[in-house]
């Protein structure tokens, strides 16, 4: 049996993964170790809060943290945090959120960092103050009553104006108010595990579901602060708190605690040069395909996930009136099926500015599979509409 019959038995037709580690393209193929690891705990029964326990301790263990605690994904991971932050461990306090009647509900965040995903934290009763990335708005803002800490994102969509990690944690750490922070796909670089706790954060999420090629339903929280990884297991499960229902199974744990395993021991320094020499060949087959199209090596914005790409733009006159759009969806209805990642403004804003563009993405591409998406790039581009 092959490994796609699972898929097509249900009439789902798997892609050549060329988008990138996105959820809704299911993240990232895990290591054989990760699903051995999968299999073996779907063997025997397990006291969960034991077992979240002892797997938080071995992942503060490998990266050097004050603790740990396994969630379901790192939009889970910001409700959790901000449950944390609210309600603390306690019990009456866990069973009453989302409603935050009598508590400190509010988190300062940046206008640059507002985004789709940080609707995890109002799911866990929290809300926003949005304020201008100065010291002294971060400032006013922290020291306001309702405030019960700071929500900072990193992320690659977000390209508006910031102001460093370490100077709103100084700011917070003054007000006597947590930082939470989203950190979903900032790695690689391997450093950023720890990074931003060193930079003064109190609580960040991290995807166990891609760089680090774990369970998509799996992510982890960071902490240097042991009471604060213990009220994020409070309102987590099993415990009935607003993280119930986002429960990360026996497996899921254990398949990230495997992820991490291998991914602190990886040469890192191989897989980069591996991506260099894929968007090498892309760029290659690529060169002067049609007049008009620009092809290049990109890196994302920000500080993580620093693996390169390739992009391609142009004018839907050139082709012949079609548009990215137009040919990311010939790519994905031919054979093989080919998935890319299409930047335009109904999902990025940040395309008004760069306008849009096709994104090809190696690291979720098994080795060989850049020459069959290259080729059938070339042949999508150089095809009539």
């Amino acid at each position: 049996m092959s490994d796609m019959d699972i898929y097509r038995r249900l009439g789902v037709e798997p892609v050549i993964n060329a988008g990138g580690t996105l959820t809704r393209l299911s993240g990232s193929i895990m290591h054989p170790e990760v699903v051995e690891a999968m299999k073996e705990a779907s063997r025997q029964y397990v006291d969960m809060t034991e077992l979240h326990a002892a797997a938080g301790r071995r992942i503060a263990e490998l990266i050097g943290v004050e603790g740990a605690h396994v969630c379901a994904g790192a939009t889970a991971g910001i409700a959790i945090m901000a449950a944390a932050v609210m309600a603390g461990a306690d019990r009456e306090r866990v069973r009453q959120l989302p409603d935050t009647t009598g508590l400190a509900d509010c988190f300062v965040s940046l206008h640059a960092h507002r985004n789709a995903f940080d609707q995890a934290l109002r799911l866990a009763g929290g809300r926003f103050l949005n304020v201008d990335p100065t010291a002294e708005d971060v400032g006013a803002a922290l020291r306001q009553q309702d405030v019960a800490g700071f929500f900072y994102t990193f992320s690659w969509f977000n390209t508006g104006e910031s102001l460093d990690l370490s100077v709103v944690c100084e700011l917070a750490k003054a007000a006597g108010k947590p930082v939470i922070v989203d950190a979903a796909a900032e790695v690689p670089p391997l450093a950023h595990l720890r990074l931003f706790l060193d930079q003064g954060a109190d609580l960040v999420t991290f995807s166990g579901g891609k760089a680090m090629c774990g369970p998509q339903s799996g992510g982890i929280i960071l902490g240097a602060r042991a009471d604060l990884i213990e009220a994020c297991a409070a309102n987590d499960a099993p415990n009935m708190s607003v993280g119930r229902g986002m429960k990360a199974g026996k497996e899921e744990i254990c398949g990230v605690v495997r992820a991490i395993e291998l991914y602190m021991a990886r040469d890192h320094a191989a897989d980069q040069q591996l991506w260099e020499r894929q968007v090498a060949h892309i760029l290659r087959i690529l060169e002067n395909a049609v007049e008009g199209v620009l092809a290049w090596r990109q890196l994302p914005h920000g500080e993580g996930q620093q693996i390169p790409h390739v992009a391609i733009s142009w004018e839907a006159a050139d082709l012949g009136g079609r548009s990215c759009a137009d040919v990311a969806a010939a790519l994905k209805a031919d054979s093989p099926r080919i998935a890319c990642q299409l930047i335009h403004e109904p999902v990025y804003a940040f395309a008004k500015e760069t306008g849009p563009q096709l994104r090809f993405h190696v690291h979720t591409l098994k080795e060989g599979e850049e020459g069959i998406v290259a080729q059938r790039v070339r042949s999508a581009l150089e095809s009539g509409p």
